[in-house]
């Protein structure tokens, strides 16, 4: 990972794309020289009346007119090599773009899934997009036009000083004195700490705009408006602050920057004035003298863009070190020598786990052993908290043990490469997650070459069919799309096909059947079983009935394995598990009716009387 900051790490990236950048700075500069022309024909032009001023019928009228052409056709160029340069800096720009969100996905794909809990969903998309963006404004926008500025200033100043010391130093020190206050404002400590604030402010307002957006309906339920929003008002407001705080701590220098900038003339004309009072009748240096006065403007104009450049560059450089941050980020180490596994067992073997970002270092799994055989169905139960999803989670190493081993037939899965992982275990998650794409896609996530008979069969073994048959479009319906969205039940049917279609030979089930109604409960548990035929299932169990017949239950209460067995073993044992299964048939058998209400109220009524 590179170690350059700022500028540098700003043309290393630009570097991807290396000879369309010489291009276009090659085309900038050509396009810089070609702008200066209009303004030296006005010089000679000027020049030419001045020596004739007594005279002016004596100027040589065709001369003139020839530095007029001379500087239409000057311009003309110059804009038509600025245009050109512009465009070979933007074709740059949006190829490195492309490559640059592609490889932030990539490696964002490869970092453990504990990351992501990390971060929220705001600041990984403001990366991606609004810093991203930056950085392609930089190539496309500022590069070309920071060479362009940086080409007429050497080049004026050139001229400037070849003319005269005097008048040159009488111009030249105002723009240093400006931008020695620009960049001591700009490279501060309290300049960095303050730009830091406000692009966490800015993703932090981001995540906040999410999760108001998820959380609308709850919010329109209530009654709430965005000021009783608390959180994602205040983190409006802090942006707010520190936005106008930074703008704040710039407005005295930008000011002094541009009074000095736009006044040119007021040092030189002085300075000018004293020489020419030493010789009065010198054309010659009149001459030089009106040169300066002319050129300050063409002087101040590439100053000022690139004072802007400058301040602009400070924004884009924050959001590159936040693309760097994410870069640098370790992913889930690959085996140097992957192994595949020939048998799909699955054996933990005294695992503890505790997760990075838990400030107390607790463990959230302590010596975790079991083995989840071949053909056979272990269910992990326990209560909220226990760590079941912790423990299916570790089977596709979303994250890496702290200790201890996960291995599937025989192979750690650390030695296992991520793509055959991948398509060894087979994840249905109880928040089903659809792309904005159509049904088929969705469906055919799971394997993506498979023929289309092959994503029908699934969607009819996950009961799926018939409800797809029934949209607008059927299978080619896009989802999100026109109000068309499917209930939580048919998500989590379209993630069993999903997993029907992949038959992966390791099956891990977060409640499958969570968002099952009634009716379609039961074809549900008929497509799981054939779905979990001859597999590796690891099953968590929220509904207890679900699992009487697994051939292995594993009862966790925090982060340990507390019990363990059969369905009837374990309520002979009249433990853990005992306890849960009578409440879970006690909360079955609940009912609210007015009968109930009834007794209740005149309960309470019997109670006041007394």
């Amino acid at each position: 990972m590179t170690n350059k900051t700022g500028m540098a790490r700003l043309l290393e990236i630009a570097g991807e794309k290396r000879g369309l950048i010489l291009l276009s700075g090659l085309l900038s500069s050509v396009s810089a020289v070609c702008m200066l022309v209009p303004y030296a024909s006005v010089f000679f032009i000027l020049k030419e009346l001045l020596e004739h001023a007594a005279s002016p019928a004596s100027a040589d009228g065709a001369k003139m007119i020839r530095l007029g052409v001379i500087a239409l056709i000057g311009l003309a160029a110059g804009l038509a090599t600025m245009y050109a340069g512009g465009m070979v800096s933007h074709i740059a720009a949006f190829r490195i773009l492309y490559g640059l969100r592609v490889k932030l996905a990539g490696h964002i794909g490869k970092l453990p899934l504990g990351w992501l809990n990390g971060k929220s969903t705001g600041a990984v998309k403001t990366t991606l997009e609004q810093n991203v963006e930056k950085v392609e404004t930089f190539i496309a926008h500022h590069l070309p036009d920071l060479i362009h500025a940086a080409v007429t200033t050497v080049l004026m100043i050139a001229v400037m000083f070849t003319l005269n010391v005097w008048l040159a130093l009488a111009c030249f020190v105002p723009i240093v004195l400006a931008f020695a206050v620009q960049i001591a404002l700009i490279s501060g400590p309290k300049t960095k700490e303050n730009l830091k604030l406000c692009h966490d402010s800015l993703e932090q307002m981001n995540a906040s705009a999410v999760q108001y957006v998820r959380g609308m309906p709850a919010v329109k339920v209530f009654g709430q408006t965005v000021q009783s929003f608390r959180q994602f008002y205040q983190d409006m407001l802090h942006y707010r602050d520190y936005g106008v705080k930074l703008t704040d701590q710039f407005q005295y220098g930008s000011l002094i920057f541009k009074v000095i900038l736009g006044s040119l003339a007021a040092f030189i004309l002085p300075v000018g004035v004293f020489l020419l009072s030493r010789d009065p009748g010198s054309v010659a240096f009149a001459t030089v003298l009106l040169f300066f006065l002319v050129m300050a403007p063409g002087v101040s104009t590439p100053m000022f863009k690139i004072m802007f450049l400058a301040e602009t560059l400070r924004d884009i450089n924050e959001g590159a070190q936040r693309i760097d941050r994410i870069l640098a980020e370790g992913v889930v180490p690959e085996p140097e020598h992957p192994r595949r596994p020939t048998s799909f067992d699955v054996s933990f073997e005294h695992v503890f786990f505790s997760y990075e970002t838990d400030s107390s270092d607790r463990n959230v799994l302590a010596d975790i052993s079991f083995t989840a055989r071949q053909g056979e169905v272990t269910a992990l139960v326990g209560p909220s908290g226990a760590g079941k999803s912790t423990v299916a989670n570790l089977v596709p190493r979303f994250w890496n043990v702290s200790t201890g081993a996960i291995r599937i037939g025989g192979v750690d899965i650390r030695e296992i490469a991520t793509p055959d992982l991948m398509n060894t275990v087979a994840f249905v998650f109880q928040d089903s997650f659809l792309f904005y794409d159509t049904v088929y896609n969705n469906i055919a996530v799971g394997r993506p070459d498979a023929p289309p008979e092959d994503v029908y069969a699934a969607a009819q073994a996950a009961q799926c069919h018939t409800f797809i048959e029934a949209l607008p479009l059927g299978y080619d319906t896009q989802i999100g799309e026109e109000g068309v969205y499917l209930s939580g039940g048919e998500e989590q049917r379209i993630s069993v096909a999903r997993a029907i279609l992949k038959n992966a030979p390791v099956l891990v089930l977060d409640e499958a059947t969570a968002f099952a109604d009634p009716e379609n409960e039961h074809e549900m548990q008929l497509a799981l079983k054939a779905l979990m035929k001859n597999k590796t299932v690891i099953v968590i169990a929220h509904r207890l009935s679900t699992i009487q017949d697994a051939e292995q239950i594993l009862v966790m209460e925090r982060g340990e394995i507390v019990e363990r067995g059969r369905h009837e073993t374990l309520l002979s044992a009249n433990g853990l598990y005992g306890s849960m299964w009578r409440s879970y048939r006690h909360a079955t058998q609940w009912h609210m009716g007015k009968g109930e209400a009834d007794d209740e109220h005149q309960h309470a009524a019997q109670h006041h009387s007394g």
